[in-house]
């Protein structure tokens, strides 16, 4: 993998959970048991990362590199994969996990967010 410090980053975020979903050979990373980052092979043996994403950022992404596809076996409107054997730059990489974390946490409660954070609320 070209990305060696992706797993420490995925890590560095508040209240993140990594775990293997084995049926699936996933490397799961979730904030609040809600999936915000995965690690898994294609269908051609390629490692890649799914992130969610606001929608019109993606298709931006997907037009511009060729290693960043719709979500493999997620929903495809939200959710891209990046091949990480490609060249994507590794910022863009950063903004598509920092995005995919906002999204998922904005997705719980606020009362649920300060929780998770470990916040007083």
């Amino acid at each position: 993998m070209k990305y060696p410090w992706l797993d420490e980053y995925l890590l560095s975020k508040k209240a993140v959970q990594k775990d293997f979903k084995e049926e699936w050979q996933w490397e799961r990373y979730q904030i609040g048991e809600k999936l915000f980052a995965a690690i898994c092979y294609d269908k051609n043996g390629n490692q890649i990362l799914t992130v969610k994403c606001e929608p019109e950022f993606g298709e931006f992404l997907r037009e511009k590199y060729r290693e960043i596809t719709p979500g493999y076996y997620m929903n495809k409107v939200h959710w891209n994969s990046v091949d990480l054997n490609g060249n994507v730059p590794a910022e863009i990489i950063k903004e598509m996990i920092d995005q995919s974390y906002k999204l998922v946490l904005g997705s719980f409660s606020k009362k649920r967010q300060r929780e998770l954070l470990h916040e007083e609320g």
